[in-house]
């Protein structure tokens, strides 16, 4: 199997246009037990409701303008501006230095010790398709309602794959949940569709986000915009990420940050 590339991830979401192709993506270091205990993932207290706030402006001047995030490319540190088809507010994401996109959808990482694996990523696109098992989802991608609660009652349901109980969270003036998801142990991804695990999808006959080894875990936070929801993850892919890195990724997923909207 090929090693992962930081573009394996973004195209994701792109390989239904290309039925023919078959893309190996090669195994994470280790397994992943599904006690939340282990996570190496920083994630909210399940009885925290965290609170983010948006930065202020600078004394005495105009707002400063926020550049639009690249659609690819290296990213400079800074503050980008991202709009989402779909959202009903626009968000800020920070990134400090070293840190790239492609196609606009997240910002990846790289982890200088497995200089052949992906390291973190912070995703956005959308996610309108959750299979009931994400083991089992070839032809059973399940069409979820806008709200928070359809996406977080589906994802929480799901089978093969396991979930920390939703805590409140407070993003600006929107609430939300946030919990993390990985794989149930034992659950062998060879017997799997395609020997991958589907988490969810935008379209309904392909999977556009799956997991492609049993060590992959994210932290999920989902916003009610106003009725609609916003979702967001950081992903490790492997257990042996420096934890330096994992700090740094769970800070750039804080860091977004959404605007007034319709």
């Amino acid at each position: 199997m090929s090693p992962m590339t930081p573009l394996d991830l973004a195209t994701q979401r792109r390989r239904y246009l290309l039925p023919l192709l078959v893309i190996a993506l090669v195994g994470c270091l280790g397994g992943c037990d599904s006690k939340p205990d282990d996570a190496s993932l920083p994630s909210p207290s399940s009885s925290t409701t965290e609170a983010r706030t948006a930065p202020a402006q600078p004394e005495g001047g105009a707002p400063q303008t926020i550049p639009l995030l690249p659609e690819s490319g290296n990213l400079d540190a800074g503050t980008y501006r991202v709009l989402v088809k779909g959202y009903s507010a626009p968000f800020e994401i920070t990134v400090p230095a070293g840190w790239s996109t492609d196609d606009g959808d997240g910002v990846a990482k790289d982890d200088p010790n497995h200089p052949d694996e992906w390291g973190v990523y912070v995703g956005w696109w959308p996610a309108d398709y959750v299979p009931t098992d994400a083991c089992a989802w070839e032809g059973a991608l399940v069409k979820v309602d806008p709200s928070l609660k359809s996406f977080v009652d589906a994802l929480t349901a799901q089978t093969s794959t396991a979930s920390t109980p939703p805590v409140k969270v407070k993003v600006g003036d929107y609430s939300g949940l946030e919990f993390d998801h990985f794989v149930k142990g034992g659950v062998d991804i060879t017997g799997c569709d395609r020997d991958k695990f589907c988490i969810h999808s935008e379209f309904s006959n392909e999977c556009s986000r799956w997991y492609s080894s049993a060590a992959e875990r994210e932290t999920y936070r989902v916003v009610d915009l106003n009725g609609k929801r916003a979702v967001s993850w950081v992903v490790q892919f492997h257990e042996s990420i420096n934890p330096e890195l994992t700090r740094e990724a769970r800070a750039v997923f804080d860091s977004i940050m959404f605007g007034p909207g319709n």
